[in-house]
């Protein structure tokens, strides 16, 4: 264990910066669901059909997928904060096209365009939470940091209905247009940049333009405890950082890599049968239940309720899980410590505790969807949709924390494979729901995705029982490519001096 602390804010600065990064974060998914109302709507309007709306969906998670993969990728070298405002011009922008436009063919690209802003900022909320906390806390903080984004599950369809049924569709881009501008300004003052390869663990200043409010008060603050700040260190490392085109292939790399593809993989197929499931909402709440927009929109609230109260009490399981292992292994459990995690079963900690919410929302899933075809009372069908939002938050959660645990220098680019598999795999799943479920019926096809995740179920014993192992070998892999490069470094300077 290193005796340095791992970051110098304190634990109160820390929840300041966690809530900025998650309104930040509350974009993505809010965009995605205050749209579902008004899918009927909007096909009547632009003299499309339900399937060709639906298809909107579809390229708004396959963009979902792709933007993080560059997003991440910059921030983990150039800065949290300047990343943040790109994304936040560029959804912006989108907004204010998306609310003037009124054709099919704009309305496609610009919600790509929304979505590449507003995914962004989920890849680096993640990586937010890696650059101050260490894993035995990680877990709570992630859950700090989800509580925003959960809100969009239940207030974005309400709020899109509403704002659908009164307004009108366009109303609802408007709207998001205001949260950003309002949500922007506390984040311009109160979030300071935490990427570690510009400020280390926080007590190196950021750059003069990207500095805010809190860079001044954790100065004094530090001055006052007796620090130096660096200023020196700060234009060294603005010297040898270079602003670089995105790599997205950093992100893939993730993607294949044996410590992370399998979980993807099988996280990955959840979030399809998730997706599969709020999508098909407004067409059959409609079609089965005679619901207008709003009555739509209203269904919407259990499936929130339940991510949101997944996100204020997984964060406590997930860490105390952390230090019961941590005492079977007599590791240490000081905090704001850096730990090594080679010898410890990260991978067992972390996904012991997803299996019974997997399991249980799985079974929800397939139950929720037959309640549908048999027309049942919609109190049922209401509180599947809550154990379905309670399950499949707290695994993504879990999911998360896992992807900073083996990727803690790269916390940006893991989040962005997280979600590259998971919205590219939901977007098909999205696109072939509804010819599905005009095939073989919405009872079947809802058995079909849930049986996926029992067929696959077998992968998390797997990387469970093999992680630690593949992080072992990937770390000493590393360190001999190092000190190869090491070694040429030394060859070079001594043939220059001679």
């Amino acid at each position: 264990m290193d005796d340095k602390p791992y970051s110098v804010f304190t634990h109160n600065e820390k929840k300041i910066i966690v809530i900025c990064a998650g309104l930040c974060q509350f974009f993505s998914p809010i965009s995605g669901q205050i749209y579902f109302p008004s899918l009927d709507a909007i096909a009547h309007d632009l003299h499309v059909s339900y399937s060709l709306v639906n298809l909107s969906i579809t390229t708004y998670l396959i963009m979902q997928g792709i933007a993080p993969a560059f997003v991440g990728g910059f921030s983990d070298s150039s800065g949290r904060r300047p990343t943040y405002l790109v994304c936040f011009i560029i959804y912006m922008a989108a907004n204010i096209g998306l609310g003037v436009q009124n054709n099919y063919a704009a309305l496609m690209v610009l919600r790509m365009l929304q979505s590449a802003g507003g995914s962004g900022t989920v890849a680096l909320s993640n990586a937010v939470v890696s650059d101050i906390v260490t894993s035995q806390e990680r877990g709570t903080y992630i859950s700090y940091i989800s509580i925003a984004p959960q809100a969009g599950p239940s207030l974005g369809p309400i709020i899109g209905g509403l704002l659908g049924q009164y307004l009108g569709w366009h109303s609802i881009f408007w709207f998001l247009l205001i949260c950003t501008g309002v949500i922007l300004i506390p984040v311009a003052l109160f979030f300071p940049e935490t990427c570690r390869k510009v400020v280390d663990d926080g007590l190196i200043p950021p750059p003069k333009w990207s500095r805010c409010y809190m860079n001044t008060w954790i100065e004094k603050r530090l001055i006052g405890e007796g620090n130096a700040i660096p200023y020196e260190k700060r234009d060294e490392l603005a010297r040898k950082r270079k602003i670089r085109v995105p790599n997205p292939l950093e992100t893939v790399k993730i993607v294949f890599t044996k410590e992370a593809g399998f979980i993807l993989g099988y996280i990955g197929i959840v979030c399809c049968t998730y997706y599969a499931t709020i999508a098909l909402l407004p067409s059959q709440f409609g079609t089965v239940y005679g619901f207008n927009q709003i009555q739509i929109a209203l269904c919407y609230l259990p499936l929130g309720c339940g991510s949101l109260l997944a996100s204020l009490v997984r964060g406590r399981i997930i860490d105390s899980r952390y230090k019961v292992h941590a005492k079977r292994l007599n590791m240490p459990l000081e905090y704001n410590r850096r730990v090594d995690l080679s010898n410890f079963p990260i991978e067992r900690v972390r996904l012991e505790v997803a299996v019974p919410t997997l399991a249980l929302g799985t079974a929800c899933t397939i139950g929720f969807r037959w309640m549908i075809q048999y027309k049942v009372n919609l109190s049922g069908p209401l509180i599947f949709l809550f154990v379905i939002g309670f399950c499949t938050s707290s695994s993504l959660n879990i999911v998360a924390v896992l992807l900073i645990d083996i990727y803690p220098g790269s916390a940006g680019s893991a989040a962005a494979a997280n979600n590259l598999v998971r919205c590219w795999l939901g977007a098909g799943a999205t696109s072939g729901v509804v010819p599905m479920i005009n095939k073989i019926g919405i009872g079947w096809t809802t058995t079909f995705f849930g049986l996926l995740n029992v067929v696959f179920a077998p992968i998390l014993w797997y990387v469970m029982k093999n992680g630690p192992k593949w992080r072992r070998a990937t770390k000493k892999r590393k360190e001999r490519e190092q000190a190869k490069r090491d070694a040429k470094t030394d060859v070079g300077g001594e043939k220059g001096g001679q």
